[in-house]
């Protein structure tokens, strides 16, 4: 069950980057998740709850966007989306849609990315920077 060890490394990446940016709540984070990653996006987003119970993710929404699998085909040269006909969770089998060829280059579909966090800030925070405390 590798969705385990890679929501927590998403939330300890979320919290980490709040903590950098003085954030007094998290309100919202995108997270994207390659076809090709064999990753459940349904079994991420329970797991993901789970782990954000006592945080500062907790409350927070979390959206989960699937990524297709989008190929260039070396036989052909066609740009776009992979032929998946047969694949399963357990294996990938892609295929040029124009040609049915295997020669591919994956441009896209392999990506498990937290893609945006939105927080709010503490706007009292005081600085030790001069230059924040002249008006410079």
């Amino acid at each position: 069950m590798h969705e385990l060890s890679m929501a927590d490394a998403m939330v300890k990446t979320v919290l980490d980057v709040a903590e950098k940016n003085n954030a007094t709540e998290i309100i919202e984070v995108t997270i994207e998740v390659g076809k090709l990653t064999m990753l459940n996006p349904e079994q991420l987003k329970f797991l993901l709850d789970v782990l954000v119970e006592n945080t500062l993710l907790e409350g927070s929404k979390i959206n989960i966007e699937e990524v297709s699998v989008e190929i260039k085909c070396n036989a052909c040269d066609y740009v776009g989306s992979a032929n998946m006909e047969g694949s399963d969770h357990y294996l990938a089998i892609i295929k040029c849609p124009k040609c049915s060829g295997r020669d591919v280059e994956i441009t896209a579909g392999r990506e498990c990315n937290v893609k945006k966090i939105r927080i709010e800030q503490d706007d009292d925070l005081e600085s030790d920077d001069p230059v924040n405390d002249n008006g410079n």
